[in-house]
Protein backbone atom coordinates (compact mmCIF):
# COMPACT_ATOMS: atom_id res chain seq x y z
CA UNK A 1 0.00 0.00 0.00
CA UNK A 2 3.03 2.26 0.58
CA UNK A 3 4.07 1.93 -3.24
CA UNK A 4 0.76 2.75 -4.44
CA UNK A 5 1.14 5.97 -1.78
CA UNK A 6 4.41 6.89 -3.28
CA UNK A 7 2.94 6.56 -6.86
CA UNK A 8 0.19 9.03 -6.10
CA UNK A 9 2.22 11.25 -4.84
CA UNK A 10 4.75 11.11 -7.67
CA UNK A 11 2.35 11.68 -10.14
CA UNK A 12 0.82 14.68 -8.31
CA UNK A 13 4.28 16.49 -7.90
CA UNK A 14 4.86 15.90 -11.55
CA UNK A 15 1.57 17.36 -12.50
CA UNK A 16 2.05 19.71 -10.56
CA UNK A 17 4.90 20.60 -11.97
CA UNK A 18 3.93 20.96 -15.30
CA UNK A 19 0.94 23.01 -14.39
CA UNK A 20 3.43 25.74 -12.61
CA UNK A 21 6.57 25.79 -15.74
CA UNK A 22 3.82 25.26 -18.40
CA UNK A 23 0.53 26.69 -17.29
CA UNK A 24 -0.32 27.61 -21.21
CA UNK A 25 0.75 24.83 -22.80
CA UNK A 26 -1.43 22.57 -20.32
CA UNK A 27 -4.50 24.52 -21.11
CA UNK A 28 -4.35 24.12 -24.52
CA UNK A 29 -3.52 20.66 -23.83
CA UNK A 30 -7.14 20.45 -22.45
CA UNK A 31 -8.31 22.25 -24.94
CA UNK A 32 -7.11 19.81 -27.02
CA UNK A 33 -8.46 16.81 -24.99
CA UNK A 34 -12.15 18.37 -24.93
CA UNK A 35 -12.10 18.81 -28.51
CA UNK A 36 -11.92 14.73 -29.19
CA UNK A 37 -14.08 12.26 -29.00
CA UNK A 38 -14.91 10.73 -25.73
CA UNK A 39 -14.36 7.15 -27.60
CA UNK A 40 -10.84 8.58 -28.47
CA UNK A 41 -9.93 10.03 -24.63
CA UNK A 42 -10.84 6.61 -23.40
CA UNK A 43 -9.23 4.65 -25.58
CA UNK A 44 -5.52 7.06 -25.32
CA UNK A 45 -6.89 6.55 -21.30
CA UNK A 46 -6.75 2.84 -21.11
CA UNK A 47 -3.58 2.80 -23.80
CA UNK A 48 -1.91 4.78 -21.02
CA UNK A 49 -2.94 3.17 -17.79
CA UNK A 50 -1.54 -0.52 -19.59
CA UNK A 51 1.57 0.91 -20.42
CA UNK A 52 1.71 1.94 -16.77
CA UNK A 53 0.59 -1.77 -15.35
CA UNK A 54 3.37 -3.22 -18.00
CA UNK A 55 6.25 -1.04 -16.95
CA UNK A 56 5.43 -1.61 -13.22
CA UNK A 57 5.39 -5.37 -14.20
CA UNK A 58 9.13 -5.27 -16.02
CA UNK A 59 10.06 -2.87 -13.13
CA UNK A 60 9.03 -4.44 -10.07
CA UNK A 61 9.54 -8.13 -11.85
Amino acid sequence: MTDLAVALAIAMFLEGVAWALFPGAMKRAMVHVLAQPLSTVRTVGLLVALAGVTAVWLLRG
